[in-house]
């Protein structure tokens, strides 16, 4: 599904590559016909709009917006786990699952970054690829939310995997929580993420990992739906998939 591929390259790190193939993305997107037009035109309208930004601009802003602060972090299970133990195990999971399809890593990057998982669903069957979204659909829908309380363009990404997915989110419920949710990326709520924590030596001690200094923000609508790591129905036709 190239589409996907082009959603993949959108949300990764800009670099004069991605300008110098602007044309093969609006082709790709323009010839879709997974979205809709009027969702097709603004991923087209991003694209041409990074096309004549200065390259170090676009560095600029997208660590402004995806590196600073957690809300609209890129990893998947950020969402999910936070810096839990559960979250390791997911990695392992969901590495185990690139290799049962020939999926070779060659990234620096971790394997739940969403560009990553994309690029491997971009070479997959449409449905084990609708199927593999729907799992994180309410992961996708809480990122839109945020992105279009920061009034980002890139939001529109996050609805085209929705519509993609074909999965149905209580948009009610987290439309309610990003309301509530307090900025992150000021200097004062950045300040106060990385206090540190009071020491306690009087706290009891149940084998679990220390606690982080950073606080997970509140993520109430994904934990009501957890992921479910799944082997899909369809199989992928190809027998080794090359980055």
């Amino acid at each position: 599904m190239k589409i996907l591929k082009v959603i993949s390259r959108l949300l990764d790190y800009p670099t004069q590559s991605l300008l110098d193939n602007s044309d093969a993305l609006v082709e790709a997107t323009a010839s879709t016909t997974h979205l809709p037009p009027e969702v097709r035109e603004r991923i087209i309208a991003l694209i041409e709009q990074q096309r004549v930004a200065d390259i170090y601009d676009l560095q600029a802003n997208y660590d402004g917006l995806f590196e600073r602060g957690r809300y609209v972090s890129l990893l998947i299970f950020e969402h999910v786990h936070g810096e839990s133990r559960d979250r390791g195990q997911a990695m392992v999971d969901l590495l185990e699952m690139y290799k049962s399809k020939g999926f070779e890593l060659d990234s620096r990057q971790m394997p739940d970054y969403i560009s990553l998982f994309l690029e491997f669903l971009s070479e997959q069957d449409d449905l084990y690829a609708r199927e593999w979204l729907a799992d994180v659909a309410h992961i996708f829908a809480l990122l839109e939310e945020r992105l279009d309380k920061r009034e980002s363009e890139f939001s529109v990404l996050f609805r085209s995997l929705l519509i993609i997915s074909g999965a149905q989110v209580d948009r009610k419920e987290i439309q309610e929580t990003v309301a509530k949710e307090q900025a992150e990326d000021t200097l004062e709520a950045i300040d106060k993420e990385w206090e540190d924590k009071e020491i306690r030596f009087d706290d009891p001690i149940d084998g679990q990992s220390c606690p982080s200094n950073r606080p997970a923000p509140q993520l109430s609508a994904n934990k009501e739906v957890p992921i479910n790591w799944h082997e899909a129905s369809v199989k992928n036709k190809s027998d080794s998939i090359q980055r």
